[in-house]
């Protein structure tokens, strides 16, 4: 058999073909797979969704506008039970934090469960469980972040971070701070923590005031309109009057006109008797 000799033909050759089959083997890898890895994952989520949330019935998934997968809970009767958020911060010290966090119909975290991380094992993958455990301020359960400032204490908050991984600590925090928006974003009917009022009856609110205020500025326009009319109407009056008063009192011609003498009854002109 003849020897092949080296030549960088030969050699791109050779590359290029351990590439397509090394290609090839990875697709057929990754095909056989991705079933597999796809049902894992759901059935990651429909745990987790079970583990966040309190007892229901029926479930609504809600894909927001920026991608954020949120699943309504609703009980037989169909009232709004809570709702679990798909949430990821890229904040983490080796990457992405995918958590599940649950809320109820008031907006309090009911538990979370962390879906996918890469955090420094022993240190900042702690946040499976350092969060939900009732030790210090480390415990989120039950907190509102409408109330509740979600932060580390480092940074002013209300919870302590995992000893030597505030990191990791910011970026679990951020991941719920992020879901809470986002299932309060995407339902009129929830509470505001503060004023007790729907986000439809805040709505609605703020456009009664906005026309208020535009009535005001309406009412205001006119008043001015008219007071500046009648001030017009006043200075032309006013000026009407001198005129008369001006015109009014001149002096009779001295030709022609004649006056009676009051003891005599004779009749004088002015300028002489």
């Amino acid at each position: 058999m003849e020897k092949l000799t080296s030549s960088f033909k030969n050699m791109a050759l050779t590359l290029t073909a351990i590439s397509v089959v090394a290609a090839a083997a990875l697709s057929g890898v990754y095909m056989l797979t991705k079933e597999r890895i796809e049902v894992a994952t759901a059935l990651k989520s429909e745990k987790a969704i079970k583990e966040v949330l309190p007892d229901f019935d029926k479930i609504e998934e809600v894909i927001t506008p920026n991608g954020t997968v949120l699943y309504k809970a609703y009980s037989a009767e169909g009232e709004f039970i809570g709702a679990a958020v798909e949430t990821t911060s890229s904040k983490g010290y080796e990457g992405a934090i995918k958590i599940m966090v649950g809320f109820d119909k008031e907006g309090n975290i009911v538990n979370y469960a962390v879906l996918s991380q890469k955090e420094t094992p022993g240190l900042g993958n702690k946040i499976i469980n350092w969060f939900k455990t009732d030790k210090g301020n480390q415990c989120i359960i039950g907190k509102n972040p409408a109330k509740n400032n979600l932060t580390v204490s480092k940074d002013g908050g209300e919870i302590d971070a995992i000893t030597a991984s505030t990191i990791s600590s910011r970026a679990f925090l951020d991941a719920v701070n992020k879901g809470y928006a986002a299932y309060f974003a995407a339902d009129d009917t929830k509470t505001d923590a503060e004023t007790g009022a729907t986000k439809t009856e805040a709505k609605a609110e703020a456009e009664v005031k906005a026309e208020a205020e535009d009535v005001k500025i309406d009412t205001k326009t006119e008043v001015k309109a008219n007071t500046k009319t009648d001030t017009k109407t006043t200075d032309t009056k006013t000026t009407d009057t001198k005129t008369t008063i001006k015109t009014g009192t001149k002096e009779p011609d001295a030709t022609t006109s004649a006056t009676t003498d009051a003891e005599t009854g004779a009749t004088k002109t002015d300028g002489g008797q």
